[in-house]
């Protein structure tokens, strides 16, 4: 397994893959045809729940789609993966987001981000955004970690796995393009701007993207180059 280091996770959050169960409900998911065929039968596309969670205020139910549209709540010791159209997201303990329509029902266009952990891997398509409450990243199919830190003053951390991302605040932006996880904090200065710096690689791994690109038909840059680099932070 690749190595990883934990930032106010547990080790038990990281291996959540390696679950039988987990294995199990995404090979189940893999051999019903995933999204397309759930979409067609009008079958749920939460491929596993573990604990408690909300969807628009109400307690969501392993047989529930959640839909472009959507809040969601994770509560303690809980965890969410769900499937919409090419795109799929592992929701962690402990988060709250929306997830905004895009051009039709199974395109995600917006993920809002108000505290807590997501992975994400998003296919090619129009305008995708993830927003937090520091950092605004536009997506161009690539699969990324974005957690919120609410008791650090909501200290935002981004992480590029693989892929194209735009990255704006306030008063900066860059454009991230990586094929090995290229991380940055976000941090509110004492006068409000905020300000991204060069990060490592925490609290995912590998491993986790490979679940979740799996789920959508899709295979992470370094298992197409068949090669990895470092998780010490970019060049910005």
């Amino acid at each position: 397994m690749s190595r990883h280091t934990l930032q106010g996770r547990t080790e038990n959050e990281l291996l959540w893959f390696q679950r039988r169960q987990t294995i199990q409900a995404a090979a189940g998911w893999v051999a019903l045809g995933g999204w397309t065929s759930a979409w067609a039968q009008q079958r749920s596309n939460i491929v596993e729940l573990e604990g408690d969670a909300l969807l628009n205020g109400e307690r969501l139910r392993p047989q529930t789609v959640v839909q472009t549209g959507d809040m969601l709540e994770t509560g303690p010791r809980s965890r969410l993966i769900f499937v919409i159209g090419n795109s799929s997201f592992h929701v962690r303990q402990n988060s709250r987001l929306t997830v905004e329509r895009g051009s039709s029902l199974n395109v995600v266009s917006l993920l809002r981000l108000l505290t807590g952990a997501v992975v994400s891997v998003w296919g090619k398509g129009g305008d995708r955004r993830i927003v937090t409450p520091t950092v605004t990243a536009g997506i161009r199919g690539t699969g990324v970690y974005t957690e919120v830190f609410p008791e650090q003053n909501f200290r935002g951390y981004f992480c590029n796995c693989y892929g194209t991302v735009d990255l704006s605040t306030a008063t900066e932006s860059t454009t991230s393009t990586a094929d090995y996880h290229e991380a940055f904090w976000m941090d509110r200065a004492p006068n409000g701007e905020v300000r991204m710096s060069p990060a490592r690689a925490i609290n995912h791994t590998d491993e986790e993207l490979e679940f979740l690109a799996g789920l959508v038909n899709q295979r992470t840059a370094w298992q197409i180059s068949g090669r990895k680099g470092n998780k010490f932070g970019g060049d910005y």
